[in-house]
């Protein structure tokens, strides 16, 4: 999982990606403890309004996202040859070559599973701004990652530590 570059090791780089409630949080955590990285979660680079219109049931859109694909990016670029680990939903195809653009080594890991199960999942999760209602329209925004696209697809069934294994036998060797 690790690449050896003129300064040494490098560590993998990582964009945890998905509709919501399909377990990037999670996932993404106990991803980043095993690979020994630091981890970021999304969530944490949107601006209030972002938060607000989300908690109101209002999806966002592009003009909305901007501000906080930019602030992950950043922090993507930043960890560099030193690995990290951050979800994001990384929904369209543009927004993940924003997150890329200045870190083409960075590895997409999407988080695959049928709306049923997380529709279920959301229903049950709590402290969330991100409503239940919201899921259907990520589902529509949705762009499966394209074969030029260095990253792959991990089933979410199944509990937390049997997803990251899958995710971690997924990542480059």
């Amino acid at each position: 999982m690790t690449d050896n570059g003129p300064d040494g090791p490098r560590l993998p780089l990582v964009v945890v990606m998905g509709v919501s409630g399909s377990g990037k949080s999670t996932v993404g955590g106990l991803l980043a403890e095993r690979l020994g990285v630091p981890y970021a979660e999304a969530d944490d680079f949107h601006p209030p309004a972002n938060i607000a219109k989300m908690s109101a049931g209002h999806p966002l859109n592009d003009r909305d996202r901007a501000p906080w694909l930019d602030a992950i990016a950043a922090w993507i670029t930043e960890r560099g040859g030193r690995g990290g680990v951050v979800s994001c939903s990384a929904l369209r195809r543009r927004y993940r070559d924003r997150l890329r653009r200045d870190a083409p080594g960075l590895f997409f890991l999407h988080l695959d599973g049928r709306e049923e199960l997380i529709a279920a999942r959301l229903a049950a999760r709590m402290e969330h701004f991100m409503p239940a209602g919201l899921l259907h329209s990520q589902f529509e925004a949705l762009e499966p990652l394209d074969p030029d696209e260095a990253g792959a697809v991990v089933t979410i069934d199944g509990g937390p530590q049997q997803i990251t294994e899958r995710a971690l036998a997924a990542l480059p060797h």
